[in-house]
């Protein structure tokens, strides 16, 4: 058995390397493991776990452009977007967003003129 000095450092040294200070079960071992890892936010397995999504997503609608991929659920969207301009039953763009792409024509005139 050592002595009350001996147990106090070997605790002390232990709380400063981030080790358990006393004998603990199995279940308090494993909640010390949890505790003394990388938090989520901070752990690169979790934060980047799905790829670039703005990425592929780009690259999918230039292949697509070019013909070299097909995206038949855009393809639909599209095809309906043309059925309903065809019966006439065109979406009312809201004022403030019609105002918006109307600036953004005039400026992209001006820039092309000038």
């Amino acid at each position: 058995m050592a002595s009350k000095y001996a147990q106090r450092m070997a605790r002390l040294s232990s709380k400063i390397f981030g080790e358990v200070s006393r004998q603990t079960d199995q279940k308090s071992l494993k909640i010390v493991k949890i505790f003394t890892g990388l938090p989520p936010h901070l752990d690169p397995a979790k934060v980047d776990y799905y790829p670039r999504l703005r990425d592929t997503k780009t690259l999918t609608d230039d292949l697509r452009h070019h013909g070299l991929f097909i995206d038949e659920f855009l393809d639909f969207k599209e095809e309906l977007v043309k059925k309903r301009e065809a019966s006439g039953k065109v979406k009312k763009v809201p004022y403030h967003i019609q105002k918006r792409l109307e600036k953004e024509a005039k400026a992209q005139e001006s820039s092309e003129s000038s």
